[in-house]
């Protein structure tokens, strides 16, 4: 009888390992649905997060199209700044932007001396001069940087290492999450839009989600 039940308990333990060891993993926090969820902690954040709406944008700094939408996210980021969390994700378009993920990496260099979004428009309000070039534009990056006022030795170092390019590719897995294609694609509390046509476009969206969220929009 002793024995019968010992072959029952080894039998039942066996099932509970079994459970354990198949069952499927929780997804990890930082799943990228919801609003609070949706902010990394090493994410680009212009004006600090804890926002009622945030707005993430997939960029490539050689698109022209993202070029074309800088000017009007400035202008967001100015009249929203209260209500509105800005973030930046890297999704540098390789095949079509040979300078793109160089445009990044320099961008990356710069935030490990405090500097990301210095560099972020400084890229973007020089795009027409180097956005329609194939060739490597390293040296011009680097110009940028010194102009910024960063300290090159540590500049180069990072423009080169496997941190930086491992930072960039996060934000270009991170963007599976949303079917990311094309750029500039926005999450607007995780969940993708379609782009705005217009500044007066934009403000209406950001308006709608801060009503839903509960807060009033700013006064045009």
């Amino acid at each position: 009888m002793n024995r019968f039940w010992i072959v029952i308990a080894v039998v039942i333990l066996g099932m509970v390992g079994l459970f354990f060891a198949t069952k499927p993993k929780e997804a990890p926090s930082s799943t990228f649905k919801g609003n609070a969820a949706q902010i990394q902690k090493d994410d680009h954040i212009r004006n600090g997060g804890g926002k009622k709406v945030t707005l993430v944008e997939y960029g490539d700094f050689q698109c022209p199209s993202c070029g074309a939408f800088y000017p009007i996210i400035k202008q967001l980021e100015s009249s929203y700044n209260d209500q509105v969390s800005f973030i930046f994700r890297h999704f540098p378009l390789i095949s079509i932007h040979p300078n793109a993920f160089a445009a990044a990496r320099a961008a990356e260099a710069a935030s490990n001396q405090g500097k990301f979004f210095e560099m972020h428009d400084k890229l973007y309000e020089t795009q027409s001069s180097w956005g329609e070039l194939t060739t490597n534009q390293q040296s011009l990056f680097e110009s940028y940087a010194e102009e910024l006022g960063l300290n090159m030795s540590q500049f180069k170092k990072d423009y080169v290492s496997q941190v930086v390019s491992d930072r960039i590719n996060r934000d270009v897995s991170s963007a599976k999450q949303f079917d990311v294609s094309g750029t500039p694609t926005f999450i607007l509390n995780g969940v993708k839009i379609d782009n705005p046509a217009s500044l007066e476009a934009f403000k209406t969206v950001l308006n709608n989600a801060i009503k839903k969220a509960g807060g009033t929009p700013p006064q045009s």
